[in-house]
């Protein structure tokens, strides 16, 4: 990963309010808070050359994956980042993302373990502030008890949803799904894959 600074940044505080200069064109910039093995936000750059994608992942082996996918298909519309979701505010001015995806998240099931969860209503607050007014949150997960409680937590904070999907796979208005490698995985078995797009009040 240090031998491509151009694509992978380390020290993702080093860019705060500068990451529209790490692309070729100043575009809508959209982030996926923990990007695994990047299946997700690659086909994403691929399908949407008019956005910038960032691809954000706590784990250094698994970004080192995604990042050795990437370098191939040469995406001036695609950074990543090595570093912990819950530091946005770190790495992101305010109001400066317009979507964040949040993809078979670890639904951390004990309670002790709430707040870890990438839905708990700290992490909301960090979405909110580093996305524009009204920014948008879209989850997909393949457990049920983490999509229920996700369900809850954004309604509890204020979100207003615009779409939730209990069989994804299934569903009429699937065109355009970009999966995770997770994602593939689960809808093999026949698991369904549940999915809720919501946005934020502008204030």
């Amino acid at each position: 990963m240090a031998a491509h600074p151009e694509k992978m940044a380390l020290d993702a505080a080093q860019f705060k309010g500068h990451w529209q200069e790490r692309f070729e064109k100043v575009q809508p910039l959209h982030l996926e808070v923990g990007m695994g093995k990047g299946q997700f936000i690659i086909g994403m750059a691929k399908a949407h050359p008019e956005i910038n994608f960032i691809g954000l992942e706590i784990e250094s082996t698994v970004a080192a994956i995604a990042l050795k996918k990437a370098l191939p298909e040469k995406l001036p519309n695609l950074q990543m980042i090595r570093a912990d979701g819950a530091g946005l505010e770190t790495f992101f001015t305010d109001g400066s993302i317009e979507r964040i995806y949040l993809n078979f998240s670890d639904p951390w099931p004990k309670t002790r373990h709430e707040k870890r969860r990438l839905t708990y209503k700290s992490f909301l607050a960090n979405y909110q502030r580093v996305l524009k007014p009204g920014g948008g949150l879209e989850l997909k997960t393949d457990n049920m008890g983490f999509f229920e409680y996700s369900l809850t937590s954004f309604n509890n904070y204020g979100l207003v949803f615009d779409g939730v999907w209990l069989d994804l796979h299934h569903a009429a208005e699937n065109e355009g799904n970009v999966e995770t490698e997770y994602e593939q995985r689960f809808a093999a078995l026949g698991q369904p894959i549940y999915k809720v797009k919501a946005h934020f009040k502008a204030e």
